[in-house]
């Protein structure tokens, strides 16, 4: 990849911060705009994080034509809403865990993702590190023997 992923996050809580932190070492993405409900909540976050821009809505920051991917903190009432509303404007998404509050709004926001084009990933990190690839080696080699229950 020779240019940059371009995030913006859409929301600027606890966990927010953290993924601006650990994105800012990336050498293949970086943050460069943020969404609150109100601006100067995004503009202390956009200072404290070193990013470009600070949008006073959710809206204004899925409508910037720098952002190609949208990370989504908000409380876990609002993935559903916030990540129909990104994969609607075209932006691929990372939306914190849990990506549904059911199984039938996590379908619906995968079926969107696939129409668009775009890709929707859940933030749940123990499904890409290694003792989970070596779990499934092991359940699938039949080491442990028959698993009848997690």
């Amino acid at each position: 990849m020779n240019t940059p992923l371009n995030w913006g996050i859409l929301s600027t809580g606890r966990i927010a911060g953290a993924f601006a932190a650990d994105l800012a070492r990336s050498e293949r993405c970086k943050v460069v705009a943020v969404g609150s409900r109100k601006v100067e909540p995004a503009q202390r976050f956009a200072a404290t994080h070193g990013i470009l821009h600070a949008h006073g809505s959710y809206e204004e920051l899925l409508a910037n034509p720098e952002v190609h991917a949208i990370y989504v903190a908000t409380p876990h009432p609002q993935h559903r809403e916030w990540t129909l509303k990104a994969i609607a404007a075209g932006k691929h998404v990372l939306c914190e865990k849990p990506l549904a509050l059911s199984v039938a709004h996590g379908v619906e926001m995968v079926a969107a993702a696939r129409a668009k084009g775009v890709l929707l990933m859940e933030a749940f990190m123990y499904r890409c590190t290694p003792q989970t690839a070596k779990i499934v080696e092991l359940v699938s080699s039949g080491a442990l023997g028959r698993i009848g229950m997690i």
